[in-house]
């Protein structure tokens, strides 16, 4: 019997590369969803329970989810590192590995975060749509240089975020509750003692943090309230880490310059997504890490890790114990 695989993550399914001739030599049988799949859309895909292993994107993998797969599942291999959207606590309860690929697009993600800043801080969006209408508008920005952001997450995204900001002149203000000394030290990191001494100061807001139930719209409306008048907030980790509320609300009164998103909580959003109507968002649909490098290095480690499970060699990285 061959081995049968799902696969929904689009970057890996859309973009060339070496990982598609990893799982082919492998002679799976491939079955392809367009992800990221709710819960009840997984539960349908996997009825029959008749999957060796997924290979997966952003999709919901519940409790439920895992337990309609047994006992043929093996391995649950995670094309990127955010794990908040797995189950992972009942995969290793459920005797079921799930693999993930650490280090693989933090220089795509600074990167991204980066366009999103100057987009807003230069108007790029709406002078961009100016021209192309005919009208010759010309708008105001503000330089990065000399501007402090302000980093809630100094771990590999957030490095990269932090030496960038160095190259454009910008001072530099972190909080992480696993600091690393010796990179703050190299690269003039100032480390804040909570998340309210880093909104309270910074011209621009970039959060790198996991989403976890502490993480949870920690930029709530106080915390919003407690930001600069006319700064900006950066998001390309997780849209549950922002009360939207409260940010609509900030937008919409001015308080904030501007926010740029490559997430939101629900992904696609409703096509009345209230973000949508605010001037000053400037939002991607989670492309963060989408370029042809970061993925062919995402993909074939995703890959790799399901290949090395299924065949009883250990995964290049794994978020449980089994």
């Amino acid at each position: 019997m061959s081995r049968r695989i799902l696969l929904t993550t689009t970057s890996f399914q859309d973009t060339p590369g070496e990982h598609h001739q990893i799982i082919q030599d492998a002679g799976f049988e491939i079955v392809r969803e367009r992800g990221p799949l709710p819960e009840s859309r997984m539960l349908e895909v996997v009825a029959n329970g008749d999957f060796d292993g997924w290979l997966i994107g952003d999709d919901a993998i519940t409790r439920k989810v895992i337990e309609k797969s047994l006992p043929r599942l093996k391995v649950i291999s995670k094309y990127g590192i955010g794990l908040d959207k797995v189950d992972v606590k009942a995969a290793t309860e459920l005797k079921i590995p799930v693999t993930f690929c650490p280090g693989v697009n933090h220089t795509t993600v600074a990167e991204h975060v980066f366009g999103l800043i100057i987009a807003i801080y230069r108007d790029i969006v709406p002078e961009c749509n100016y021209v192309k209408s005919g009208n010759w508008k010309r708008l105001t920005g503000h330089e990065l240089f000399g501007k402090t952001i302000g980093i809630i997450g100094v771990g590999r995204i957030g490095k990269e975020v932090a030496t960038r900001a160095r190259a454009f002149g910008m001072s530099v203000i972190g909080f992480d509750l696993y600091w690393d000394e010796d990179f703050a030290k190299q690269h003039s990191v100032q480390r804040a003692a909570s998340v309210e001494d880093v909104v309270k100061v910074c011209d621009i807001i970039t959060l790198h943090t996991n989403l976890t139930n502490e993480t949870r719209n920690m930029l709530d409306a106080r915390r919003l309230a407690m930001m600069k008048k006319g700064s900006v907030l950066i998001n390309t980790a997780r849209g549950e880490l922002v009360e939207t509320s409260a940010l609509i609300a900030a937008l919409k009164n001015n308080h904030l310059l501007g926010f740029g998103a490559d997430v939101l909580e629900v992904e696609p959003p409703p096509k009345d997504h209230p973000l949508f109507a605010c001037e000053n968002a400037v939002l991607t649909p989670h492309i963060g890490s989408r370029t042809y490098e970061s993925v062919a290095r995402q993909a074939k480690m995703a890959a790799q890790n399901l290949v090395n499970v299924l065949d009883g060699k250990p995964a290049l990285a794994q978020a449980n114990k089994i």
